[in-house]
């Protein structure tokens, strides 16, 4: 599996066992909710600030987000 798809496989995955929706964790990300779907679909190279910011958004940390066993 391609490195961006796994990671956006990743907070897909947290995202929902959070029950939220792209855009309830797009805004509390402070991040467009087309970016993070695109983000989710492996589609975008996301930084390391916006990554950040997400896992904040999830209560996770970057390392929970990069693990690609």
């Amino acid at each position: 599996m391609d490195i961006l798809k796994k990671l956006g496989s990743n907070i897909r995955e947290q995202r929902t066992k959070l029950d939220l929706s792209q855009e309830m964790l797009a805004n509390n990300a402070e991040i467009h909710r087309t970016y993070l779907g695109a983000v989710e679909r492996g589609e975008k190279n996301v930084s390391f600030k916006n990554l950040y910011k997400i896992a904040k958004a999830l209560k996770v940390s970057v390392s929970d987000l990069t693990k690609l066993i």
